[in-house]
């Protein structure tokens, strides 16, 4: 027998109480080569043993040595399919810290990666009981608080980034943003910082956040439409990034940005409770080494031969952490299997996330939604798919399909504002196009026709 065989449980069992006294995950993995099929089970147990109350030996069971509280506290294996290698984890609340991310990853996913009786893993899913939902802040704004602020009550927001993505000045990079935000009569909301436009030589953070607010007051004083500039914040250093979030609201910005994966859960978290009042738009650079799927992938329920977790795990982590919007991919996009964004649109902005075949599901309790972002390859030819897939509560962000537009930027603009337009009418995009050959959205569909494009 096992010595790991009291961390599964009986078979048909199933947690009573879940979103109350449990956090739950869902596994794929693979066997590593050598370990024989009927061994599932026991890695399974190891997997709960390992990530809860168990070690790989026997140890010390004497009076102080903490193992009845422990066998109490342990975490079970449920729900076994040694057919997919899929199981469930269930564990008891009270192994978590309240408010402590940090703290539950290291528990949950800290040893598991590592066992050498796997050679590939994959964390589904997690659910969170509702004592740990509460935990942590969420969204300050919110989809509702952002709309507010932005005084649109319907439909998505455009914005676009700029490409290149290094080589623009502060001063050119103002320039830009004048354009976006005056063409098409000014129907287009936003500019956004690239991941790795920090503060170059050519490029300062305070220039540029000082420059490109002065173009986005000018316009909404002329204009009467505000306008949103995702300034980045990056930094290995959190004092830097607070300071630069103060900046942003010294020079009348509403939103800041941040690559929330090269941070990280802490980074996060801290500007979430101490930032000046912005709405955090995250960022998911690097993104892919967590969540990218290998071999035949979990959504064809083929073999996978790697390690990593879904972006349905951390869209729920930064919903928790508090982030106003988040990129969660397009459908068709050049980094997501077709169907996710609309799992990870669910966990981002439904108060109670369905449970599907490939997720668990997650009760929000009142949580705010978050304005899911799909980009990635994105051009007017494509976005009208997002839209009516993804919902209205969405950003749409797209760089080289805006500023690649033959006719110029300003065409790109119009292209984009038409093509939401035709999506949020629920027109026949082909017909309009055929109806307006003309158009900035006929000439862009020509180009770069209906698909993604991808590098």
């Amino acid at each position: 027998m096992s010595i790991h065989s009291e961390y599964i449980a009986p078979k048909g069992w199933k947690p009573k109480n879940p979103d109350e006294d449990y956090l739950i995950t869902e596994l794929d993995i693979e066997l590593a080569d050598g370990v024989p099929e009927d061994k599932f089970e026991e890695v399974a147990a190891s997997c709960a043993a390992e990530s809860s109350t168990g070690t790989w030996t026997k140890v010390d069971e004497g009076k102080h040595s903490g193992t009845k509280l422990a066998k109490k506290l342990r975490a079970v294996a449920y729900d076994l399919d040694p057919k997919t290698k899929t199981f469930k984890i269930a564990y008891k609340k009270e192994i978590f810290e309240p408010g402590n991310m940090a703290g539950i990853f290291a528990g949950i996913a800290g040893n598991i990666d590592s066992m050498k009786m796997i050679k590939a893993f994959r964390l589904l899913d997690v659910r969170f009981p509702k004592s740990l939902v509460q935990s942590f802040p969420g969204p300050q704004f919110g989809i509702d608080g952002v709309r507010e602020f932005m005084q649109i009550e319907r439909g998505p927001l455009l914005c676009t980034v700029p490409k290149p993505k290094i080589g623009r000045t502060a001063k050119e990079q103002a320039y830009l943003a004048k354009i976006l935000f005056t063409a098409a009569n000014g129907e287009f909301q936003g500019i956004k910082d690239d991941e790795n436009l920090t503060s170059l030589y050519f490029n300062k953070f305070e220039d540029r956040c000082k420059l490109v607010h002065e173009v986005q007051r000018d316009v909404e004083q002329k204009s009467g439409k505000r306008k949103m500039y995702l300034c980045n914040v990056t930094h290995s250093d959190i004092d830097v990034m607070l300071d630069r979030a103060d900046m942003i609201k010294e020079n009348g910005g509403r939103w800041m940005m941040m690559d929330v994966i090269v941070t990280g859960f802490a980074a996060v978290q801290t500007m979430r409770k101490h930032n000046p009042g912005l709405a955090i738009h995250a960022h998911r650079a690097m993104h892919g080494l967590l969540d990218r799927e290998s071999g035949a992938g979990v959504y064809d329920k083929g073999v996978i031969v790697d390690f990593s977790m879904s972006m349905v795990v951390i869209a729920k982590i930064m919903r928790l952490l508090g982030v106003d919007s988040l990129h969660g991919g397009a459908p068709k996009g050049k980094m997501e299997n077709y169907n996710e964004p609309m799992l990870i649109q669910q966990a981002l902005q439904e108060d109670i996330t369905p449970v599907t075949d490939m997720t668990l599901g997650q009760n929000w309790y009142g949580m705010k939604g978050v304005w899911h972002t799909a980009s990635g390859g994105l051009h007017p030819g494509t976005i009208g798919e997002s839209i009516t897939r993804l919902g209205e509560n969405l950003i749409v962000q797209a760089g080289g399909g805006v500023l690649g537009h033959p006719w110029g930027i300003e065409a790109g603009v119009e292209a984009m504002v038409q093509a939401r337009d035709i999506a949020m009418q629920k027109e026949d995009l082909n017909k309009w196009i055929i109806e307006h050959p003309d158009s900035a959205l006929a000439k862009a569909a020509h180009y770069w026709g209906f698909d993604p494009k991808f590098v």
